[in-house]
């Protein structure tokens, strides 16, 4: 089959349609729509809450995913969305007074290093990965990555418009419960708009509001909840701008978006250890996205595994070597395939086509870009305990059993360290280099634990008492769980 070649198919009602074969490109186009839909709006939220630009996140998404699409050979048919595991990593980095430039360039470094694990997968197989990061390891540092960025929704967002940030969480959660099908799996966009309606009525109706925003330094001001200065004065068509020159700190991540653009990265050691931990997280979330797809399809996906997690890799650095966020495949677009059994790859360089378009419409991105701090509060509320929720997912479904000591201390540990030095706590290693609380937990956890393995006795539970069950179990060569919910 030629990469750009697909059977033309009019299945029953139910009947799967594989990714070397295609609908009518009226019904392909509409798929594709929906693909964009279903990514829309973590790919735009995680760039702004990572102070980057929207419009060009969308763009370099859809220059990703073709990419991806590319390395994979069309075996493996997933969207590369923004990920939402560099979003402690960056907040880390604009506290220690960085910038776009130095967020982007410890992404890039990353990317890099995630190129090299899927070739390192490729040609020594997954399970050698598994060996260095089991599951009660990955597990622990999506965890913590999550739960790390507790401080940026209650302590930058929140403060901003309390309300609105709590009635947007109530609604997403009861979007997410009790929607069905598609509109259940794109909760967290609904709950967006949602929220931007309900802010723009607050100030019809009760005017502006006086509260500590994102960008107040710490004061109180009077503000609209929605301004749209910079949406009104922005192109319909043109390329984002060059990046101010100057952003540093929350003035870059959050107070001046309509200043950030396109840029080239700029590199740091220190910057770069406080993205890499992610790098353990983007591992483990696409392997279980390929296995996910590869039990949806029926089709043997092993040997594209380290294909999928260097394009992943490769999309990464692409996407940050311009400015753009870093990508992940997202596990909303593998939903919606489960929803249609409509597996094709035509419908993802469909989805990208789309992407690439609107990264060209800034008034658009502006629109975004002007979403309330309020709003985003509500949002994320939900969104960072979903990704410490996905480390705990890992465990259970790989049944990590926490009364062996090898897994209960050095994790516990890590957990604490990870999540008390939050996006603005830093351990100092020396007067110009620091470790932030993901970067610091992460190696914890990791050396930690293959120091504990290597130390104990084989089948010894050690002189701890034991928490829960008795039984030693170990998880060395267990898979990671099969992730199908929101991408990170």
């Amino acid at each position: 089959m030629s990469m750009f070649k697909w059977d033309v198919v009019n299945p029953a009602p139910g009947e799967p349609v594989a990714p070397h074969q295609r609908l009518v490109w009226g019904k392909t186009a509409g798929l594709g729509a929906q693909h964009v839909i279903a990514m829309f709006g973590a790919t735009f939220v995680f760039p702004i809450i990572m102070g980057l630009n929207p419009n060009l996140a969308i763009l370099m998404s859809g220059i990703a995913t073709i990419c991806f699409l590319l390395i994979v050979k069309g075996k493996v048919p997933s969207y590369l969305g923004t990920s939402a595991s560099f979003v402690g990593g960056a907040s880390a980095i604009y506290a220690q007074s960085g910038g776009p430039a130095d967020v982007t360039g410890a992404i890039l470094i990353s990317g890099f290093v995630l190129a090299l694990v899927g070739v390192a997968i490729h040609v020594l197989g997954a399970q050698a990965v598994n060996r260095v990061m089991p599951p009660v390891v990955t597990g622990a540092v999506v965890m913590l990555i999550g739960f790390n960025l507790a401080g940026v929704a209650t302590d930058i967002y929140l403060p901003a418009d309390p309300w609105i940030g709590m009635l947007t969480m109530l609604v997403v959660i009861l979007m997410a419960v009790g929607l069905r099908g598609f509109a259940g799996r794109i909760a967290i966009f609904l709950g967006l708009v949602f929220g931007y309606v309900v802010s723009w009525l607050a100030d019809v109706v009760f005017g502006q509001i006086t509260s500590v925003t994102p960008s107040s330094g710490g004061e109180a001001i009077a503000h609209d909840r929605v301004d749209w200065a910079m949406v009104k004065s922005a192109e319909w068509l043109g390329f984002p701008s060059q990046t101010a020159d100057g952003l540093t700190g929350n003035q870059a991540q959050l107070g001046n978006l309509d200043a950030v653009g396109w840029h080239l990265p700029s590199f740091s050691v220190t910057f770069a250890l406080l993205a890499i931990p992610a790098v353990i997280a983007l591992v483990a979330e696409n392997i279980g996205h390929v296995k996910a797809v590869s039990g949806m399809t029926g089709a043997d996906l092993d040997p594209v595994v380290g294909r999928a997690v260097a394009a992943d890799g490769v999309g990464t650095v692409l996407a940050s070597a311009v400015g753009g966020s870093p990508t992940t495949t997202y596990a909303e677009n593998i939903g919606v395939m489960a929803a249609t059994r409509v597996y094709s790859t035509a419908a993802y360089y469909v989805a990208a086509a789309v992407a690439i378009l609107l990264g060209f419409v800034p008034k658009f991105g502006q629109i975004v870009a002007a979403t309330p701090a309020g709003v985003l509060a509500g949002i994320t509320l939900v969104l960072y305990g979903m990704i410490g929720l996905l480390g705990a997912k890992i465990w259970i479904e790989n049944h990590v059993n926490f009364a062996d000591p090898i897994n209960l201390v050095p994790i516990s540990a890590g957990l604490i360290i990870g999540i008390g030095f939050d996006t603005t706590g830093f351990f100092a290693i020396t007067d110009d280099f620091t470790l932030g609380g993901i970067a610091l937990g992460t190696i914890v956890i990791v050396a930690g634990y293959h120091l504990a393995r290597g130390i104990a006795p084989k089948g010894h539970e050690g002189t701890m008492m034991a928490v829960g069950e008795s039984g030693v179990h170990r998880d060395d060569d267990a898979p990671p769980a099969a992730d199908t919910t929101q991408g990170t």
